[in-house]
Order: structure tokens, then C-alpha cells, then sequence
């Protein structure tokens, strides 16, 4: 005996019900899981790939998976993080970021036959790929500049000597990173390297009027060590290049300036 077609409108709301729990799930409430519904879900999902010409739904289903994940996005994720600020809006990134790999992760189990199979025929984008494209448009998009800014404005907090949350933001560098390295470059390093130029310029115009040059050198190796544990919730390639601003800001720039000052001390020191 042959088996029954599954219809896209039948295949489809069992799935849709099964994505919403899911979707529950990640928001905290309480759902029963039942290890067979997933097993039935999965079967489900292979049938309407297999089934014979006009009722192979593998487009469709495709199509169905990118805007499921695209309306929890933009009805859930995004309004979550809309009216929240500083801490914790960089709390809820880092939540949904964390939320989005797991409901992508548990979605590509169901959808195995499209990534293993489908995908690879059309040369289309993988699920995983929808997935970080979807969150990329309708949530990082949107959230990059604020949470830039907070985790700036968190740095100068740390710089200044009060403690911070670091394991936050190591969390909130990785949500830039797993967008793309191109992304964390752009849309924050540049930035952070930028505001450390601007926020060591302004300390070292003071500090090269008011200190001796054994007090600000002291002062500049005291930076550095502190930099030294800014620089552990950023990306290793940042490293050299947060270096680099350093020492442009904290002694070639002044390196001119404390010479000519005759009342730093430096020509003594050279002198000696």
C-alpha cells in the first residue's frame, strides 16, 4: 500500500505548531517535550521532500523555514530589545544571540533532508546561513550602534578604575564576530581604536603639562598594563592594533613635546 501524501497546508501547520512551542521554549515557558513529536516532525518534514512530483514541497518548505525564523526575528527578538538600555540591552543581545544559534540548531535537525540534499542541488544558502541572515538584517542591523556605544562607554567605565562586567562583553564582541569578522571590524573595532586615540589624546595633553617626564612615563606603562586587560574581551586580531594606537597616543605623539618642555625633565633623563 502506498503512503498517504502529506499536503503542504496539512505538513506545514503541524510543523508551524511544532516551531512555535520551540520558539516558547527559548522564551522561558513551560512546554512538555516529547522526544516522539520531534521523531514524527522530522519524518514529516523527509515525506514532503520525497513525495513524487507536484507534491515534492522542498521549495516550499525552504521558503516556509526562512520566514519562520525571519517573523520570531522581527515579532519577538527585535521588540525585546527595542526599549531596553545599557546593561541590559547588552544582557538581551547576548540572550537572543545564544537563543538564535540553539533555534537554528534544533530547526537544521528537522530540516536535515533540505541541507543534505535540496540545498546542495539548488546551490542555494544553508539553513544555518538563512538563519544568520535573517538575524543579521532584522536584529543586528538594527542593534550594532547601541550596543557599540554601550560597550565604549562600559571600556571608559573600566579605564577610570570601577569594575565591569567583562565576561558580558567578551559575549557581546562574539554576537559581532559571529556575523562576520568584516562586521566586528566595521561596525565596532574601528570605532573602539578610534574613541582609545581620542580618549588617551585628551589624557596625555594633561598629563604632559602638569607631570614630569619619570611621572608620565610611569603613567603611560601603568596604560599599558591596563589596556592589557581591556584587550581580553576583544578579538585577538585587535590586539597589534589597539597596541599600535598605544603607543602612537603615549609616546610618539608626545615624544616631541616632552623634549621641548625644559621643565619635564626628559633632557636630564636623556642626559643621565
Amino acid at each position: 500500500m502506498a503512503p498517504t501524501t502529506v499536503s503542504l497546508e496539512e505538513g506545514w501547520a503541524y510543523m508551524e505548531t511544532a516551531v512555535r512551542k520551540m520558539q516558547r521554549i527559548l522564551e522561558g515557558l513551560p512546554e512538555p517535550v516529547v522526544p516522539e513529536e520531534y521523531m514524527h516532525l522530522y519524518t514529516t518534514i523527509y515525506n514532503m521532500c520525497v513525495q513524487k512530483v507536484p507534491y515534492d514541497y522542498s521549495q516550499d518548505l525552504y521558503d516556509r523555514y526562512k520566514a519562520a525564523i525571519s517573523d520570531y526575528n522581527q515579532q519577538t527578538v527585535l521588540p525585546s530589545l527595542c526599549n531596553k538600555h545599557d546593561i541590559y540591552m547588552l544582557r538581551e543581545l547576548v540572550k537572543r544571540w545564544s537563543n538564535h544559534k540553539v533555534l537554528v540548531r534544533w530547526l537544521s535537525r528537522f530540516f536535515y533532508y533540505l541541507d543534505r540534499y535540496f540545498i546542495p542541488r539548488r546551490s542555494l544558502s544553508s539553513l544555518n546561513d538563512v538563519g544568520l541572515t535573517s538575524f543579521h538584517d532584522l536584529v543586528y542591523q538594527n542593534m550594532k550602534t547601541k550596543a557599540k556605544d554601550a560597550v565604549i562607554a562600559f571600556i571608559h567605565k573600566e579605564r577610570e578604575g570601577e569594575q565591569i562586567d567583562r565576561a558580558l562583553l567578551k559575549n557581546v564582541i562574539d554576537v559581532y564576530v559571529g556575523n562576520g569578522m568584516d562586521k566586528y571590524e566595521e561596525d565596532f573595532e574601528s570605532f573602539m581604536l578610534k574613541d582609545t586615540a581620542s580618549y588617551y589624546s585628551c589624557k596625555v595633553s594633561r598629563w604632559i603639562q602638569e607631570d614630569s617626564c619619570p611621572d608620565y612615563m610611569r603613567k603611560s606603562e601603568e596604560c599599558l598594563r591596563k589596556e592589557e586587560r581591556v584587550g581580553h574581551y576583544f578579538h585577538l586580531t585587535t590586539d597589534t592594533k589597539l597596541l599600535k594606537v598605544l603607543q602612537n597616543e603615549l609616546l610618539v605623539v608626545v615624544a616631541k613635546k616632552l623634549l621641548d618642555n625644559e621643565h619635564s625633565g626628559c633632557r636630564a633623563m636623556l642626559r643621565d
